[in-house]
């Protein structure tokens, strides 16, 4: 599968207006039935101190940075989508959301500093959305964004057009290294169908 020329879900909600709002509801039906929305940010939490500054990048509705925020940590999140981000707003109001591409977005202090995170989390295949001119880019802004000490945790599925070498090479090309590497969320070894990569900064 070849890397998509145009950004997947600005294509997706071009092709069917309701796209955002199906989706937001899918997931509110999955909590509904019970099921478990919440491993990616268990992990999280895990590897967090206690009121860490942790960004959720392509929060969608924010199940995972809402479920941070509830734990008490400083939360931020951002997606290209305005129906997502006013679910998040909605419901979980302790974090703070904001609507941006991961291709150009900012965040900045009070002073007009960029902000940094002691841990990032890009989670529910969000990199295999973008086009492949804004993949490059949105790795270097959340190295941005990362703290001096900080960890970048990204999960995504193969066969959508994103191999895992070209990941990590991209990575490597925005000043990111390679911590380790997981099949899951759940810290399973590496395999074929699905990664989870940790990540710091390289150099300064």
């Amino acid at each position: 599968m070849n890397a998509p020329k145009e950004n997947l879900w600005l294509a997706a909600v071009r092709a069917n207006p309701d796209h955002a709002r199906n989706y937001a509801e899918r997931w509110r039906g999955f909590v509904e039935q019970g099921r478990d929305i919440y491993g990616e940010a268990r992990l999280v939490d895990a590897m967090a101190d206690r009121g860490s500054r942790i960004l959720d990048a392509g929060c969608g509705t924010g199940r995972i940075g809402g479920w941070l925020a509830e734990r008490g940590h400083e939360v931020f999140g951002v997606d290209l989508d305005e129906h997502l981000v006013s679910v998040a707003r909605q419901d979980y109001p302790q974090a703070r959301w904001s609507v941006g591409n991961l291709a150009d977005f900012g965040l900045v202090d009070e002073s007009g500093a960029v902000r940094h995170f002691d841990l990032i989390v890009s989670a529910g295949n969000v990199l295999t959305f973008l086009a492949q001119a804004e993949r490059l880019p949105a790795l270097q802004r959340l190295r941005e964004h990362l703290a001096a000490e900080g960890r970048l945790i990204v999960g995504f599925g193969s066969g959508r057009g994103y191999a895992f070498d070209e990941f990590a090479a991209d990575a490597a090309r925005a000043g990111l290294q390679l911590q380790q590497r997981y099949s899951t969320w759940q810290l399973h070894g590496p395999a074929d169908d699905f990664l989870v990569a940790v990540l710091g900064r390289s150099g300064n």
